[in-house]
């Protein structure tokens, strides 16, 4: 899963069109941003929430009075994909449209189409997001919003029943290593509580292969190498191994996984900075979830997006500046605040605010420092490309149905291998 699935479930309105608000534009350059008499509308096209709140957007309203931007925001990311596609190249888009890193592989088939983000500002963002998003001809084409880094999210209280560290130092010193030090808890969790240690064998896997840099296509041809990869049958023989004594074997986002969250249907999670809204969501009266500084495997990231600026747009470089102060560092510790989306920028990254947030839910827990760290842990950007989903989706369903029971995993790995063959 993505942070997309995260974002259909957590049961956001319908398409919301914000009131216009008054904003002035500054154009670059010296030049004057919009039409004859200087006063221009911006369209922002976003979804769900990205922390742009109406108060946000009036500090730049209040500096440039001679725009007006109409912020448009859609109930899911697959609402604004489906949009987006549809009208890329042509007309009919927001000056600025927010895009999510699971479209990425598709987005950057036609960069072409899209405002290079100015040379300047590259370096604004952590290395890995940036590089993610630049083409071949190394243009980067989007300005970089949040990020999902992952630390592993924990029931304290259920460590303690086997006899396992709580504190959250020592339950970080105890998982950090590699994944085969992550399952060797996990063995001693279950060999003393006969209990699950994670949740399923498709979202470990999915950390797992986002730390192998071409999984499934060769970055330079395309070519899909996914069933020839030995660190793809790799990954797949060890959760699985695992799997059968440690995974609760509950699909993410299912009511079985909604309730296992509240219940104890498992000790640990993998957990991006947005994954904590879903489990306090999921169970509020839960006193025991903590959260450890460390990834098995160094740093992994899940979930993130990006503005984007259509190149057939009315006033693309007035859209530019917006696109630029909206993912200013400034902007980005709002954006935290306003949402608690976790900022991609190298000097948010160290901002006091940033730095001194906790969660009281998880025993306030110091989530800035935390996901400070974890970020910029992230050595790997994975290369996805066009049909990096399609496999995916396929490995997923693969692994879900020797967690089910219905195949072996031999059985499971050669249909998946047939299904990957298949796909055009």
């Amino acid at each position: 899963m993505n942070k997309s699935a995260f974002r259909k479930s957590a049961g956001a309105v319908a398409l919301v069109s914000a009131a216009a608000l008054v904003l002035a534009g500054c154009a670059s350059d010296g030049g004057e941003a919009g039409s004859g008499n200087g006063k221009i509308t911006l369209t922002v096209a976003t979804f769900n929430d990205f922390g742009y709140t109406d108060a946000l957007l009036k500090e730049y309203s209040d500096a440039h009075p001679n725009v007006t931007v109409v912020h448009n925001r859609a109930a899911t990311s697959n609402d604004a994909r489906a949009n987006y596609f549809q009208k890329l190249g042509k007309s009919g888009l927001a000056d600025i449209e927010a895009i999510e890193v699971d479209w990425l592989p598709e987005v950057m088939k036609y960069s072409d189409m899209l405002a290079p983000v100015p040379e300047k500002l590259h370096d604004r963002w952590l290395d890995w997001k940036v590089n993610a998003a630049t083409d071949s001809e190394k243009n980067l084409i989007g300005y970089g919003t949040d990020i999902g880094p992952e630390a592993i999210c924990y029931r304290g209280d259920l460590f303690a029943e086997a006899g396992l560290p709580t504190d959250r130092a020592e339950v970080t010193a105890l998982l950090t290593g590699g994944w085969d030090k992550y399952f060797e808890v996990g063995n001693e969790y279950t060999t003393k509580t006969g209990k699950p240690f994670f949740d399923s064998a498709g979202g470990t896997y999915q950390g797992m292969i986002n730390q192998v840099e071409a999984a499934y296509e060769n970055p330079k041809t395309g070519d899909v190498t996914a069933t020839e990869n030995p660190d793809v049958r790799k990954i797949y023989d060890e959760v699985l191994a695992s799997s059968k004594t440690q995974s609760a074997k509950l699909g993410q986002w299912s009511d079985d996984w909604n309730a296992g969250l509240a219940d104890g249907a498992f000790a640990t999670m993998l957990c991006p900075g947005w994954m904590l809204g879903v489990i306090e969501g999921n169970a509020k009266n839960v006193t025991g979830w903590d959260i450890a500084n460390v990834f098995p495997g160094g740093g992994g990231n899940w979930g993130g997006s990006y503005l984007t600026v259509p190149a057939k747009g009315k006033n693309v470089e007035a859209a530019q500046e917006l696109a630029d102060w909206l993912t200013a560092p400034e902007q980005q510790i709002k954006a935290f605040s306003n949402s608690g989306n976790f900022p991609s920028q190298n000097e948010a990254l160290t901002n006091a605010t940033l730095l001194e947030a906790t969660n009281e839910y998880f025993n306030n827990a110091p989530i800035g420092s935390i996901f400070s760290e974890r970020a910029q842990a992230v050595t790997v950007s994975p290369f996805k490309g066009e049909k990096y989903f399609q496999i995916n989706d396929a490995m997923q369903k693969a692994l879900t149905r020797v967690e089910e029971g219905t195949q072996d995993a031999d059985t499971s790995w050669k249909q998946w291998v047939s299904e990957v063959k298949a796909i055009k």
